[in-house]
């Protein structure tokens, strides 16, 4: 299986990606881990995510929800 999931930053801005191991992933950004998440400011706070059947679906909802531009709408997706 596999996730689209959202985070939000302490400045407040979301940041949406994919993965197969979720709990892995969320780590991995809370640690300060992931470049493209430090800039959000951390503690990173876990918002959302959906599952899908495999990566590949994943990662084209991940593409599709980051070319939306709009936050909530991608939040009120991933929430169902």
């Amino acid at each position: 299986m596999a996730w689209v999931y959202m985070m939000r930053g302490t400045t407040g801005r979301f940041y949406i990606g994919a993965t197969e191991d979720l709990q892995a992933r969320i780590a991995r950004h809370q640690t300060g881990m992931v470049y493209s998440t430090k800039r959000l400011g951390l503690p990173l706070e876990f918002v959302a995510s959906r599952e899908f059947n495999t990566i590949g679906e994943a990662y084209a909802m991940e593409k599709k929800l980051k070319a939306w531009k709009n936050p909530s709408k991608s939040l009120a997706f991933l929430r169902g």
